[in-house]
């Protein structure tokens, strides 16, 4: 919330130095960089709350303004310059640090095994788990907590009548508990990123959810999609006729490159168009090109849906019934993992740091050094640069793509079970010509991106128009305004709307580095958030700019175990014990995690 107030006043988080073009000498140019992020547009927040805000509510645990302020611009901007998977709630840095301590609680520490190294929380925990999830997120408040619960109000008491009535002012009173991605992504089980967190051991500092169900939006209603074997034999939506063709249709897509004559004829057509040549009924159709493949029915081909398809079912039963995962508290948290392992081994960050220019020097034509806010020259042999820290002169033949996205808080899920703490992905198919298939990704509050009572649901497509025009039907379709009516109203259908906000996003992940103006060589551009559902484009993406940098290097390696670590001098330097410390602490498995890997699994 505070992060959209400050980009809508678009106001200075720092103060500048008016003279950094002085410090540029003779035998030197400057390459000015962007002073305001230019990659969001077209901001729509609607709030559908009751909006009884007064002006002494104020967010539980939040810090006083000229520090908020200063964090929420440098929260958004890290993160869009790590893994492209930004942030707008991150934590500020008094509460990071009391998180790191509470995350993995004493005598705890995660595998550093690969084949158990990385921690899957059940969706279905006991509501023991559940408070010590809420202990983890709110550890800075457990004073204020306990008052606000054991002492009701007078507000308290009367507002009981109303069954699930949510304010606004509630929404902001427990801000705190709101982790909102501004790139919506999730993990696939076998995907490189989980591959990498398991290598590089920076696993041990997250932890995962497994995505619960896989959904589908067919004649106007939701419902859940079988995907495992076991899912399609207990379907009651499928006949018996319809599980066996499923079944020997999935079983060919898993080998399908070993019968190339069964599908060479219909390579130049459509996915869409080649299931239909498969006496799969309409039903199987739908759900294999939507649910499974989840690939476009006009521009994906035969090839793409098959490898999206064999993609999904590789994916399956490594974690679950489901071929994906989800780290708690957002996307945000996994580009922290890395942070802090970079950090354990030596590494240096300069938060609240804006840059202002590259410094070039003529005669070599490389980049030499940077210069930030306070007219600090820092000097290096490499750069590498997020693509939105260019300047309009830079990016002056760059062709952008757009993403449309929508955050939306609501009161249930869209397809409501037994169980409120389902985490569910559900693609909207496209209506009208030259649009983009809806993806929606649900969240519960057990994923710790949302307060209890609520979900946080993001929306995805390629833009077309802006994010509003695209994803309003789709919202529409799914969910109905939050009024005080409805709420005395228990047969409504559709969950009720909170808050809404939506927004476009620049896509520079296929944009060319020849496409950039007079880039010194030791310049790397890293590109911004993709479209894509898992986070293989970034992995690929930093592995081939590390291999550039670092030619003869491995990437991400595993590492040193704490008494293999040499140190220079015959006494421990000033924080070396520290840094050989973490590992350290984190060398044993708990009990709980040694049978989160995958028995079935061979080892890798």
């Amino acid at each position: 919330m505070s992060w959209l107030k400050e980009y809508q006043e678009n106001s200075d988080i720092v103060n500048e130095s008016p003279a950094w073009q002085e410090q540029i000498l003779e035998n030197e140019e400057a390459i000015a960089l962007s002073r305001k992020d230019k990659t969001i547009q077209h901001v729509e927040v609607f709030c559908y709350a009751s909006q009884d805000l007064h002006d002494d509510v104020e967010e539980v645990g939040a810090l006083q303004k000229n520090h908020a302020s200063g964090h929420g611009h440098a929260s958004v901007t890290s993160a869009n310059s790590t893994e492209a998977a930004a942030s707008a709630c991150l934590p500020t840095e008094d509460e990071s640090l009391s998180t790191v301590s509470c995350e993995i609680p004493p005598g705890q520490t995660p595998s550093s095994d690969p084949e158990h190294a990385l921690e899957v929380n059940d969706v279905d925990e006991t509501a023991d788990k559940e408070s010590h999830c809420d202990y983890k997120t709110c550890v800075s408040s457990t004073s204020e907590l306990a008052t606000s619960e054991n002492v009701p109000t007078a507000e308290d008491i009367a507002e009981q009548p109303k069954k699930n009535r949510i304010t606004y002012s509630q929404i902001i009173k427990e801000g705190r508990k709101f982790n909102i991605d501004l790139v919506s992504k999730v993990l696939y089980s076998r995907g490189l990123l989980i591959d990498l967190l398991i290598k590089s051991n920076v696993s041990r500092y997250a932890e995962f959810k497994n995505i619960t169900r896989i959904l589908a939006f067919r004649e106007g209603r939701v419902e859940q999609v079988p995907c495992s074997r076991a899912d399609v034999f207990n379907s009651k939506q499928l006949t018996m006729v319809e599980k066996r063709m499923l079944m020997k249709f999935l079983t060919f897509c898993m080998e399908f490159e070993e019968h190339l004559d069964e599908y060479k004829a219909y390579e130049k057509i459509t996915f869409s168009e080649y299931l239909k040549t498969q006496k799969l009924t309409p039903n199987l159709q739908y759900f294999v090109l939507h649910s499974i493949a989840m690939t476009s029915e006009t521009a994906s081909s035969t090839i793409d849906g098959l490898k999206a398809t064999k993609n999904f079912l590789h994916c399956l039963g490594r974690y679950g019934n489901t071929p994906f995962l989800f780290p708690l508290y957002g996307q945000g948290e996994l580009p922290q993992c890395f942070c802090r392992m970079c950090a354990v081994f030596g590494g240096i960050y300069c938060l609240r740091h804006s840059v202002q220019c590259l410094v070039v020097d003529k005669e070599s034509g490389k980049c030499k050094a940077i210069i930030d806010q306070f007219g600090q020259r820092i000097m290096s042999k490499h750069f590498l640069v997020e693509d939105s820290y260019f300047s309009e002169n830079t990016c002056s033949h760059v062709q952008y793509r757009l993403i449309s996205r929508a955050v939306l808080i609501t009161d249930r899920s869209v397809l409501q079970t037994d169980s409120d703490q389902q985490i569910s992905i559900l693609t909207v198919p496209a209506e009208e010509p030259g649009t983009s298939a809806v993806r929606v990704i649900e969240l519960c509050s057990s994923t710790m991106t949302c307060m209890k009572g609520t979900y946080l649901v993001h929306l995805t497509c390629t833009s077309s128009k802006t994010a509003r025009e695209d994803l309003e039907p789709v919202v529409q379709k799914l969910f109905t305004p939050y009024t005080e009516m409805e709420i005395e109203n228990e047969e409504v259908q559709k969950p009720r709307l909170l808050w809404a906000l939506y927004f476009n996003m620049r896509d520079s992940s296929d944009v060319s580095r020849n496409s950039y103006n007079d880039l010194p060589s030791n310049v790397y551009v890293c590109s911004g958030p993709d479209c894509g559902l898992g986070n293989d484009n970034a992995v690929k993406q930093a592995e081939t700019l590390f291999q550039q940098i670092c030619p003869n290097e491995e990437f991400c390696p595993p590492p040193p175990n704490p008494e293999d670590i040499i140190l220079d001098g015959d006494s421990l330097q000033p924080g070396a014990s520290d840094s050989s410390a973490v590992p350290e602490a984190n060398s044993e498995t708990p009990k709980e995690t040694t049978n989160l890997g995958n028995p079935e699994e061979p080892s890798e």
